[in-house]
């Protein structure tokens, strides 16, 4: 797994700290919890952005920079793995995240109370949670494990029964903004064991484009982000729409949605009058284990 991938776990949690300073009518993801898991430095910076001004100029230079469409794609699958889960929470047993980063799901008041959960990633991403858990709460949920593992090098199910997670368990599984980071290899043997997990279990992953990765269709202004992320060989690894349902159908999982950040904008962003662009780099999935 690229190691630039741990340097990626700050952004997002620190994306939603700032979205909690837009009114309720306006706000696409509740978290009251995000900007206390934040190192006291990412915090002064959210706190700088508290001004109405200070937000929506950040948010312009985002959608200018190198990833436009990134910022309010980020907040709309945030969204929506949220809405799945809550909709999914009485048709499974438990919750993994493989690639959590500092995602603060299990955290708030609308999780599903007392639903075991396993947080995977980096090494050095879950002692920077830890940390910042124990600096927001004092303690660790009983519910919650945190997770070492580095999915290009080491078993992903040998490392989560050692932690006490069992396959036998209908589960929902949780892969955002992990798959382009991962080897061949890595991504291949994450799916290998998805292949073995409980029939019923649930799935909901993002995934760059492969032919943006291999530079045939270098889309939406996304070229400066071609020539760093997948020209410095920090993305690795593409999925093609249109082969998708064959992809995971070959690891025993139905395709159930596949969806765009233009669909996700509809969704999400249009209701609140707020307007952000959009990027076809990037979608997110939904399947079901057969």
């Amino acid at each position: 797994m690229s190691k630039e991938a741990a340097k990626t776990a700050y952004g997002p949690t620190l994306l939603i700290a700032i979205e909690q300073f837009f009114p309720s009518e306006q706000r696409i993801v509740e978290d009251d919890i995000a900007y206390r898991v934040l190192s006291p430095i990412a915090r002064a910076f959210v706190q700088l952005m508290r001004p109405t001004w200070a937000r929506n100029f950040l948010i312009h230079l985002s959608e200018t920079g190198q990833f436009p469409g990134m910022w309010g794609g980020m907040l709309c699958r945030k969204r929506y793995i949220d809405d799945t889960l809550a909709e999914s929470a009485s048709d499974v047993d438990a919750v993994v995240n493989l690639g959590a980063g500092l995602d603060t799901r299990a955290y708030r008041p609308g999780f599903p109370t007392g639903m075991p959960m396993w947080e995977v990633d980096l090494p050095e991403v879950i002692e920077q949670k830890r940390a910042g858990l124990l600096r927001a709460m004092g303690s660790l949920p009983p519910n919650v494990r945190l997770v070492s593992i580095d999915f290009d090098h080491e078993n992903v199910r040998e490392v989560l029964q050692t932690h006490g997670y069992s396959t036998e368990s209908r589960t929902f599984f949780i892969l955002e903004g992990v798959t382009q980071y991962v080897t061949e290899k890595g991504l291949q043997a994450t799916f290998d064991f998805l292949a073995r997990v409980a029939s019923g279990s649930q799935l909901v992953f993002t995934y760059v484009r492969k032919d943006f990765i291999d530079g045939r269709d270098i889309m939406h202004g996304w070229e400066k982000a071609h020539k760093k992320y997948v020209g410095g060989g920090i993305w690795l690894q593409g999925l093609e729409p249109q082969g998708l349902a064959g992809f995971l159908a070959s690891y025993g999982w139905r395709l159930a949605e596949d969806l765009g950040y233009e669909e996700l904008t509809e969704r999400y962003i249009k209701p609140t009058g707020r307007k952000f662009a959009t990027t076809t780099v990037e979608r997110i999935a939904l399947a079901e284990k057969l």
